[in-house]
């Protein structure tokens, strides 16, 4: 049993701060006029308390569970909060989600309470209730109503119930993994799981405050966004704005003006292709300014590792620093202090880039089950192409016994008192990855190397071996050619046959104003057929992974999709990771096809 640091439980997380910053801006949202309007601290905890007495007077008590559709939002969090002030379980869902899914979730948790954020989400399950047998209720997050989200509050305003605390080991929260095959799983993260991982993740990051600000990218149904960004900044007093949109996160960034951001890769890279496209395009002074800020930068950099400095390098940083890497800086609000990415691995090659530019990236390492964070990098301690050191409280042990013999690697395992209760109505799949002595097995494989620094080296599951015994490791291959300009998306495979293939799915935005240059059809079906365009990418791919991957690992043949993985489509997660079956079997014959 873990002695738990107070405050263990997430309703003190967020009356501390109603107490300590009632004043202070909480959550921000874009109004109709585009203008950002925020609600505070005070303000959000008195609807906290209204919701919370409204539940009550709907039945829910300690133990039930209150569910929600609905992307970030305020009422996401006030509905979140009112939930836990009751006792009761949380479960979250993704508005992109499949109506099956959702069906399975609210009825594998017990949902007795169900919020709808939207009319035309609520036309999707409002019969959901004559067959679900635990749901009593559905309330509509938007309108108002005695079924609103309103009326509820209303109601509990006139009925108010004091808040019960509840203890570190008592269940807060269902997250239910997306799951690349199965049914999705429900994690059990109590309330001593989440808020020891959102302090012990603090100690790395000791000069965050109540003057911190982020833009809300990320879904708070996963628990990396809820963990490091919802509850670590309620708890310190902070504030969050919501970004309207992926197309309007740039204009977003400049209003909210962050000072941190909780991301994943995929952000940094597109930004990074982004900068790079629009210089060559633009060519002329601004490219040769741009490379030579580069240049100097990194220069300046691989100096300074040798504590070394040169006056040239200096001056040409210093205009470099100026006249571009200043405007990259104020194209994300002017503010910005650094970054924490994870999900994925963010290529040094960008991390350098983004940290020579003066906004330092943080790859950070975990999984749901463990609530989320296992290492994280910091200001203070960071290598980069490591995902960091074990935070306060966890201890990361390589277990070598499941990896082929001479491996200097193994499956991570994970100890703390952030690891979950446990699958929900899951014991098999709960035991397969808990160990006797308490520690959860990631599935992932790794290296501690002798400063303490985790470095990730592959999926035990993803991993397989071609005809020849050799073994291949996907992810890092498709994270390379995803770096391609040209390309959007990739998959490697080749389990048990005698080359890798790729399938390929082409960057039709970058292409399109390579078509308009060549006179070319822009279509995605007639870019992604093109020999011309094929040929070019084949050539990129191939060129990038010679040298950095042994010849067998580099695939031999492509195939070029016009259709993008999406969530929609059932190819991706939730948290964006290929569903590898998934595609395999969608497109099985044009796979086999090539090795004919």
């Amino acid at each position: 049993m873990y002695q738990y640091e107070k405050p263990d439980n997430l309703v003190d997380f967020l009356e501390g701060s109603v107490s300590k910053y009632p004043d202070n801006p909480m959550l921000g949202t874009k109004n109709s006029s585009g203008e950002y309007e925020w609600i505070t601290y005070r303000e959000f905890g008195r609807r906290v308390d209204n919701l919370r007495a409204g539940l009550a007077q709907l039945g829910v008590k300690q133990g039930d569970t209150v569910g929600l559709i609905a992307n970030n939002r305020t009422e996401w969090a006030v509905c979140a909060f009112a939930t836990f002030g009751l006792g009761a379980r949380w479960v979250p869902m993704y508005e992109a989600e499949l109506t099956q899914i959702w069906k399975y979730i609210i009825s594998d948790s017990g949902i007795k309470v169900l919020f709808v954020s939207k009319p035309d989400i609520y036309e999707k399950v409002k019969g959901f209730p004559g067959e679900i047998k635990a749901l009593e209720r559905m309330i509509l997050v938007e309108g108002s109503g005695e079924e609103t989200l309103t009326g509820l509050e209303d109601l509990g305003s006139r009925n108010p119930v004091p808040s019960i605390k509840p203890g570190p080991q008592d269940v807060a929260s269902l997250i239910y993994t997306s799951g690349t095959t199965g049914d999705p799983k429900g994690v059990l993260l109590t309330h001593g799981n989440l808020t020891s991982n959102s302090l012990a993740g603090q100690k790395f990051y000791p000069e965050f405050n109540q003057h911190d600000r982020a833009v809300s990218i990320l879904p708070w149904a996963h628990s990396y966004a809820q963990t490091a960004e919802l509850y670590t900044f309620v708890y310190l007093g902070a504030s969050l704005g919501f970004m309207e949109s992926v197309q309007t996160l740039a204009e977003d960034m400049k209003k909210i003006r962050p000072t941190f951001l909780i991301a994943v890769p995929r952000v940094f890279n597109k930004i990074y292709d982004g900068v790079n496209a629009r210089m060559n395009q633009e060519g002329g002074l601004k490219k040769k300014l741009f490379d030579m800020a580069v240049r100097s930068a990194k220069r300046r950099r691989e100096l300074a590792e040798k504590g070394k400095s040169e006056l040239l390098t200096n001056i040409q940083y210093a205009i470099g620093d100026r006249l571009v890497f200043s405007k990259i800086r104020e194209g994300f609000g002017g503010r910005l202090r650094g970054v924490m990415t994870a999900s994925a691995a963010m290529n040094p090659e960008i991390s350098r880039f983004f940290f020579d530019v003066g906004i330092p990236i943080y790859d950070c390492y975990g999984m749901t089950e463990t609530s989320p964070a296992i290492t994280m990098n910091c200001p203070s301690a960071y290598k980069i192409g490591s995902v960091g050191r074990a935070i306060p409280g966890i201890r990361v042990v390589i277990d070598k016994s499941v990896v082929e013999d001479g491996a200097q690697d193994g499956e991570i395992i994970a100890y703390g008192p952030n690891v979950m209760k446990g699958y929900h109505n899951k014991p098999e799949a709960t035991a397969e990855v808990m160990t006797p002595d308490g520690g959860i097995r990631t599935g992932d494989r790794g290296r501690v190397d002798e400063d303490g620094f985790l470095f990730i080296t592959g999926r035990i599951k993803e991993q397989y071996k071609l005809e020849n015994g050799k073994f291949v490791f996907p992810a890092s291959l498709e994270e390379d050619i995803r770096l391609i300009p040209w390309v959007e998306n990739a998959m490697i495979y080749g389990e048990n046959k005698p080359f890798n293939v790729c399938l390929i799915v082409p960057d039709f935005l970058v292409l399109a104003k390579y078509a308009k240059e060549h006179n070319l059809p822009s279509d995605s079906k007639s870019l992604s057929e093109n020999p011309a365009i094929q040929d070019m990418i084949r050539g990129e791919v191939i060129s990038s992974l010679t040298g950095k991957y042994g010849g067998y690992e580099i695939p031999k043949k492509f195939i070029f999709l016009h259709e993008n993985f999406t969530v929609e489509n059932g190819t991706l997660t939730q948290t964006m990771k290929l569903k590898r079956r998934v595609v395999i079997d969608r497109f099985k014959d044009m796979i086999e096809k090539l090795y004919a």
